[in-house]
């Protein structure tokens, strides 16, 4: 594991991304950190190549129902809100987790997109600026999560990791009840996968500041058992 933090380190350092298929989530380190070879980076450089549409081409396209269409077209913009809403803190606060988890976000609306592609489905985040929404309950949600998390740099933090929460749970109530298509449950499971991570990384960084978080969303033990995963 020693060795792997060092090669990290030095690709971070040199300017170059590690690609794990797609992207990579990293959490709030600073720069000087990582060139003192001092932070924890095998909790800061987690791989997010879980929003991959990998291998579509290989899984039949099958009948779409009403209830996966609706569920492709809420998630395209459920990850947009999270995308945005962490896009607009980092404005206000200028902490990693907001500057690098919005680009794991919009791999994972673009794998959404590549969904509503495949299966002839207006995209409804088409054309919208940040901050915008088809969604009235996503608009609200928005407008109420940046208010929480303009607060400190604490809430916004805690905004980070209600906003992954409620993702994880809208994704896996997807999974159980809403989805058969295996191209579908391909996606979001690994979309269900990144979430986990960027949960991990937010609460991670509110231990820094001497936060124990609890959830507010997960059962204890779900919540618990995200955090414990190692990949």
């Amino acid at each position: 594991m020693k060795s792997f933090n060092w090669f990290i380190v030095l690709i971070v350092s040199t300017g170059f991304f590690l690609l794990s298929a797609c992207n990579i989530s990293s959490s709030d380190v600073s720069e000087s950190e990582l060139e003192n070879n001092s932070a924890d980076v095998s909790m800061n450089h987690m791989p997010d190549s879980e929003a991959c549409p990998v291998q579509l081409d290989q899984i039949p396209k099958e009948d779409l129902s009403a209830e996966e269409a609706n569920a492709l077209i809420f998630m395209r913009e459920e990850e947009k809100m999270a995308r945005d809403v962490y896009l607009t803190l980092y404005e206000k606060w200028a902490l990693m987790p907001f500057k690098n988890i919005p680009k794991s976000e919009q791999v994972h609306m673009d794998a959404i997109l590549t969904l509503l592609n495949r299966y002839e489905l207006d995209d409804p985040a088409e054309g919208n600026d940040v901050g915008v929404f088809e969604n009235d309950e996503l608009q609200e949600l928005y407008n109420q999560l940046v208010e929480n998390g303009m607060k400190s740099a604490v809430d916004a933090l805690k905004t980070g990791t209600l906003i992954e929460e409620v993702d994880i749970r809208d994704i896996q109530e997807i999974l159980d009840k809403k989805v058969d298509n295996e191209d579908i449950k391909l996606v979001l499971s690994n979309l269900l996968r990144g979430s986990g991570h960027h949960l991990n990384a937010f609460v991670w960084n509110l231990s820094r500041r001497g936060v124990n978080y609890k959830p507010q969303v997960l059962d204890q033990d779900v919540y618990e058992s995200i955090l414990n995963k190692k990949n």
